[in-house]
């Protein structure tokens, strides 16, 4: 595998350093189960599906957790084996725990299980203080501005009294 050197963006990017640390720590962690198989999806502008397949598993079987921007969904299957003799099994029915790091702002809105599938529902909510803006720019009045530059140059007038005796 090759290596990312980020170096040359910190020069311009302030702030974006928790991402070269993301990278590495997504890069060390290529021993991630293949079970079970997930599909992410845009479901729209800023909304976003992750579908796992469950298939043998219960909805009381499947748990998620959100922490510090990773989600992380986990199945616990009770022991069913018991008195059960299986020439080839094929199905799996084993636990698992599967993590995905979440960007900033990004939320679950709700899950669901159908047809041996678990669909987790999420959406992106960027504060309105971080949402771009535009800005009206004004057009200030030529004889304003002059009148104002004349007022801020010219010194005070002094007033002489010839007194008569």
């Amino acid at each position: 595998m090759t290596t990312l050197d980020f170096s040359p963006f910190y020069r311009s990017f302030i702030g974006f350093d928790h991402l070269a640390s993301l990278m590495d720590a997504a890069a060390r962690n290529e021993k991630q189960p293949a079970y079970p198989p997930y599909n992410i999806e845009i479901t729209g502008e800023d909304q976003y599906r992750i579908t796992m397949a469950v298939a043998g598993f219960e909805q009381h079987e499947l748990s998620l957790e959100t922490e510090h921007n990773t989600l992380l969904v986990k199945g616990q299957k009770a022991d069913k084996t018991e008195g059960r003799r299986f020439v080839h099994q094929g199905i799996a029915e084993r636990n698992f725990e599967r993590k995905f790091q979440l960007s900033d702002y990004i939320r679950v809105t709700g899950a669901n299980v159908h047809n041996g599938l678990l669909h987790i529902e999420l959406v992106r909510e960027i504060p309105e203080a971080l949402k771009p803006r535009k800005i009206a720019i004004g057009q200030a009045q030529p004889t304003t501005l002059l009148n104002q530059q004349q007022a801020a140059n010219s010194e005070p007038a002094v007033l002489t009294v010839a007194s008569g005796s």
